[in-house]
């Protein structure tokens, strides 16, 4: 059974989830301290909502693995 905080989000919803606008979500994963989205199909990506929770526990010492 998939666990419902591993269900992937699209870009909108995480910008809507962390209140960080586009150019900050991308400019945050280039420097590793926001997770990185991942290939869902051919031309879509998606963050999973597990690692976006943990990121909005502790954004400032969030670092990607």
């Amino acid at each position: 059974m998939l666990n419902t905080d591993d269900r992937f989000l699209r870009l909108k919803a995480v910008i809507e989830k962390t209140g960080c606008p586009k150019a900050s979500i991308y400019r945050m994963i280039k420097e590793g301290t926001f997770p990185k989205q991942e290939r869902i199909g051919r031309r879509a990506v998606g963050w999973r909502a597990s690692q976006i929770a943990r990121w909005m526990e502790a954004p400032s010492s969030y670092r990607e693995a």
